[in-house]
């Protein structure tokens, strides 16, 4: 994941109570575990545990010409 810091991931994540949820992210950083991001739907900034995350893919940068 470190390759993607800078970049749009989506993302299938379980929260501290059990709910999973699936959201596009930008990611910012990558330190103990933990990745700080933008969540791109609240525009809020998050922090998700990599144990916590079930599966991710980065998300295809449009190019306009």
């Amino acid at each position: 994941m470190h390759m993607h810091i800078g970049h749009t991931v989506e993302i299938v994540y379980m929260d501290k109570a059990g709910k999973i949820t699936q959201r596009k992210s930008e990611v910012h950083g990558i330190h103990d575990g933990r990745i700080r991001a933008t969540c791109l739907t609240t525009g809020a900034p998050r922090v998700f545990l990599v144990a916590n995350i079930m599966a991710w893919q980065p998300v295809q940068e449009r190019r306009y010409a």
